[in-house]
């Protein structure tokens, strides 16, 4: 599936037409069914993202926000996905949002994932927007190399949901969105910035196994078309 690259001169340009982007999508899926999903992802690439789309004017109080991964850690831990959001993206106009976390201070990773599922399937599929990052080791959503759970996630065969994830590089345990369930968003995202996540997309778009590189499973297989947003 061809994916289309976005590129733009800096961070915060990226970060402004990516809202504009996003806003119009949520905007014209609330017009078409009243409601709008979108799923986002962590780490600091997306903060200015989130910053400027939470100015940005829409009928919020109907559009759903969840995550595509998290960390088995509470939304106080710095460490938190949910702590992220809260803090760059539930702000301003996206106050009036709901927010679905995958966290649950259930005792157990496996426990909370089971919550997850149940409490997101609510809010119906495919995603409106899914918005992906990607790491240095080709991970996406926390689909890690190495990781237990690794053929599981990114078979197509296994249902939409979240599952657990361990990963050596992935710290604390994982919730994350199976393949299946991110891969045919009506807009499908990968937002990466700087020279060396360039280079790995370009890695990771060449031969390789998937499980070496999770990002290819989406860049291959993903039935919805990838946009990447870019800048240096």
């Amino acid at each position: 599936m061809a994916a289309t690259m976005h590129a733009f001169a800096n961070a915060a340009e990226l970060a402004a037409n990516l809202a504009d982007k996003v806003a119009d999508t949520l905007s014209t899926a609330i017009a078409a069914k009243g409601t709008a999903t979108i799923a986002v992802s962590g780490g600091s690439t997306p903060k200015a993202f989130f910053q400027a789309l939470s100015t940005r004017d829409l009928d919020w109080p109907k559009v759903t926000i969840t995550l595509v991964d998290e960390r088995f850690v509470p939304a106080t831990s710095d460490r938190s996905n949910h702590l992220l959001v809260a803090s760059n993206l539930l702000q301003n106009k996206a106050k009036a949002a709901r927010f679905l976390p995958l966290f649950h201070d259930t005792g157990s990773a496996e426990t909370a994932a089971k919550l997850a599922a149940a409490e997101t399937a609510s809010i119906g599929n495919p995603f409106d927007i899914v918005i992906l990052g990607m790491g240095g080791d080709g991970h996406t959503a926390s689909f890690f190399p190495g990781g237990n759970n690794l053929a599981v996630a990114l078979d197509p065969k296994t249902p939409r949901g979240i599952i657990t994830m361990e990963a050596q590089d992935a710290g604390e345990p994982r919730l994350t969105f199976t393949f299946s369930s991110l891969q045919d968003a009506k807009l499908l995202v990968l937002h990466i910035e700087g020279q060396g996540k360039k280079d790995v997309l370009t890695k990771a778009e060449g031969a390789g196994d998937e499980a070496e590189m999770p990002i290819r499973a989406v860049l291959r297989r993903a039935a919805t078309p990838v946009d990447i947003y870019w800048a240096p």
